[in-house]
């Protein structure tokens, strides 16, 4: 009987012990923001629809964003994903945007001409993306032969859209992943 009475002592001493230790690992990443990321600046874009289309072929997809962001790191999407990895061909938009909304990190490129070293260091941030739980790194790395630019980094509602990438923007860009993301942290299906 007083064998009981301890655990249950001890019971009352642990749960609040681990319910604290569950707060403040629920309030977000430890890992700190990486040194010099002051000096970029990744803003949010307007909130926006973030509900499923019947049809993944849906004129529609991205819509709701303003029509300067190019290419949309939100909006209306298919109900499936893109799987992660790196594809040598585009990847509907309609597709990666729901990547998006689950957190995921998607790297983009549009070089007629070719840019293996823009490619490159898209790959390298892809690279470095955490795993999800069945192993796969939560990052899509493609073509987007609509976009200005040659290269953008996007995770929810941030984007980075420039010519030439900067390996350390692209990590200070990851560092906010699954920050705003409506559903953040879930796994991704490989290639």
């Amino acid at each position: 009987m007083r064998y009981d009475a301890g655990v249950m002592i001890r019971s009352r001493v642990l749960v609040p012990s681990l319910a604290a230790l569950l707060s403040l690992t629920a309030c977000g990443s430890t890992e700190p923001e990486p040194e010099g990321c002051e000096r970029f600046d990744f803003p949010l874009s307007p909130q926006t629809e973030a509900r499923h289309l019947e049809s993944c072929s849906s004129s529609a997809c991205g819509s709701g964003v303003d029509p300067s962001e190019n290419p949309p790191s939100s909006g209306l999407h298919c109900g499936s994903v893109a799987r992660c990895g790196v594809y040598a061909e585009p990847v509907s938009r309609c597709l990666y945007i729901h990547n998006l909304e689950h957190g995921h990190a998607v790297f983009l490129y549009n070089c007629p001409d070719g840019c293996p070293e823009e490619v490159a260091k898209l790959e390298a941030a892809a690279a470095s993306v955490p795993a999800g739980a069945n192993g796969v790194r939560r990052a899509v790395v493609a073509q987007d032969p609509q976009m200005p630019k040659r290269v953008a980094a996007l995770l929810w509602r941030r984007s980075y859209v420039v010519d030439s990438a900067d390996p350390e923007a692209l990590q200070c860009l990851l560092a906010m992943q699954d920050d705003e993301a409506p559903e953040p942290g879930l796994a991704c299906p490989g290639l």
